[in-house]
C-alpha cells in the first residue's frame, strides 16, 4: 500500500518513476473502492488519501514535462 507521499518525495522521482506509481494508486485505488462497495472498509479516508496521492503525483508528472518541454 501507497503511504502518501509528499510533494518533495515525488519531485525526486523520474517521470517513468512517477508513471508507474501513479498507475499502480490508481489500480489500487479501484480495489479498495469496489470492496468499499461490498462491505464499507474499516477506514474510508485510505480513498480519499489516494485519490489526493494521485492528484499530486499527476500535478508534478505535468510540472517535470512541462520543464522538460521548456529546455
Amino acid at each position: 500500500h501507497l503511504i502518501s507521499m509528499k510533494a518533495s518525495e515525488i519531485k525526486g522521482l523520474t517521470i517513468s518513476e512517477i508513471e508507474e506509481k501513479i498507475a499502480s494508486a490508481r489500480a489500487e485505488l479501484q480495489k479498495m473502492e469496489l470492496a468499499h462497495v461490498v462491505t464499507p472498509i474499516e477506514n474510508p479516508m485510505k480513498i480519499r488519501q489516494t485519490r489526493r496521492d494521485i492528484a499530486r503525483m499527476t500535478t508534478i508528472l505535468t510540472e517535470k514535462r512541462n520543464s522538460e518541454n521548456k529546455k
